[in-house]
C-alpha cells in the first residue's frame, strides 16, 4: 500500500466523518433532553434540602433554564471553539475530566482487543486445520461457552478465583494505592491490575473471532490460488500462514472494526466491576449525577474513536490485499 492510497482513505474518512459527527452530537443532545431530571436536582438532593429559589439559581447558573434550542446553540458554539463545556458536578472542564480517564480506557480496550484477536485467531486457525476432529469440536464448545457468558459474570468469577482464592492478581483499580512505584515497577503493577479486566472484556470477542477465523479459513482454503500454492510444493505451514490466514483476516478485521464501539460500550460494565478509572466508569457516574455535559463529551469522543478505528481497518485491508482499491 502506498501513501497515495493512505491519503485517499484519510480524505474520504474526513468527508464522511464531518456530517456523521454533527448528526451524532445533535441526536445525543436531543435524546438526553428527554431524560427526566438534571444536575440541579442531584446537587439539591445531595445537599439535603433546597428551596425553590436555590433550585432556580442553580439552573440559571448552569444554563439549564434556557430553551432547548438555546442550550443546543451554546453547546455547538463551545464545540466550534474546541471546548466541551464545564461539568456542573465537578466544576471542572470536561476535557480535563475526560483527559484524566482516556488513557486508562484506551489501555484497557487495546489490551482486550489485542487479546481477543490473538487468542481468537489462534483458536480459529487450530479449528480450521483440524476441522471435524476432536480439537475442532472441543474448541467449538469452548467458543460457544465464551459467547454465551456475560462479561460481568466472567469478571466476577475471575475475581473470586484469581484474587480471592489464589491471591495472584488484585481485585480492582489500576495501581496499588500508596505503593509509590516508578519506572518498570509501575508498568508491572499496572499490567497486573490490567489482566483480569482485559480478560473479562475479551471473552465474548474471543469466541466471535475464533468462529469467524475458522469459517473464513475454510472458505479461503477452497480457492484456486491455495491449490496452486500447494501444487508448487510449498510447505503446509507457509500455505496456511501466507495464503490462507492472510486472506481470511480481512473479514476478521472488518468485524473487529465494527465491534470497536461495542467494546467501548462494554467498558462501562467491566470498569465498574473492577473499579477501573476509565471513561466507562465516568459515563456511569455522569448518568447517576445527571451530568449530561460530561456524558455528551464522552459520547462525542466515542464517535471519533469509532471513526478512527474504521479508518485503520480500511488501511489494514489495503495492506492485507493489495487488490483492494481505496477511493
Amino acid at each position: 500500500m502506498n501513501l497515495l492510497k493512505a491519503g485517499r482513505v484519510l480524505r474520504r474518512t474526513l468527508w464522511q466523518a464531518i456530517p456523521t459527527v454533527i448528526s451524532v452530537v445533535i441526536l445525543n443532545f436531543c435524546l438526553l433532553q428527554l431524560v427526566p431530571g438534571d444536575a440541579a436536582d442531584v446537587i439539591a438532593a445531595e445537599s439535603g434540602a433546597a428551596t425553590a429559589e436555590t433550585m432556580a439559581q442553580l439552573r440559571s447558573h448552569f444554563g439549564l433554564d434556557l430553551p432547548v434550542l438555546h442550550q443546543l446553540a451554546g453547546y455547538l458554539n463551545n464545540l466550534a471553539h474546541f471546548s466541551l463545556g464545564t461539568s456542573p458536578r465537578y466544576n471542572l472542564p470536561v476535557t480535563t475530566l475526560i483527559g484524566a480517564r482516556l488513557g486508562n480506557t484506551l489501555l484497557l480496550m487495546l489490551a482486550a482487543l489485542g487479546t481477543a484477536l490473538a487468542v481468537g485467531i489462534l483458536l480459529g486457525s487450530v479449528m480450521a486445520s483440524r476441522v471435524g476432529r476432536w480439537p475442532d469440536r472441543l474448541l467449538s464448545v469452548l467458543a460457544l461457552l465464551l459467547y454465551s457468558t456475560p462479561g460481568f459474570w466472567l469478571g466476577l468469577m475471575a475475581i473470586v478465583l484469581f484474587s480471592v482464592h489464589l491471591g495472584w492478581l488484585p481485585t480492582g483499580g489500576s495501581e496499588s494505592i500508596g505503593a509509590g512505584y516508578t519506572g518498570w515497577a509501575s508498568v508491572a503493577d499496572t499490567a497486573r491490575h490490567l489482566v483480569l479486566p482485559a480478560l473479562a472484556m475479551s471473552g465474548f470477542y474471543i469466541a466471535i473471532f475464533a468462529r469467524l477465523t475458522r469459517a473464513s479459513m475454510l472458505e479461503v482454503s477452497r480457492q484456486d490460488f491455495v491449490r496452486t500454492a500447494e501444487a508448487k510444493g510449498l510447505h503446509p505451514l507457509t500455505v496456511t500462514v501466507h495464503h490462507v490466514l492472510r486472506n481470511a483476516l480481512i473479514p476478521v478485521s472488518t468485524v473487529a472494526g465494527m465491534h470497536f464501539g461495542t467494546l467501548l460500550g462494554g467498558a462501562v460494565v467491566v470498569e465498574t466491576v473492577f473499579s477501573w478509572p476509565g471513561l466507562g466508569r465516568l459515563a456511569f457516574e455522569s448518568v447517576m449525577a445527571r451530568d449530561y455535559t460530561v456524558l455528551l463529551g464522552i459520547l462525542l469522543l466515542s464517535s471519533l474513536l469509532v471513526i478512527v478505528a474504521n479508518m485503520l481497518v480500511d488501511l489494514l485491508h489495503a495492506w492485507l490485499d493489495p487488490r483492494i482499491q481505496l477511493r
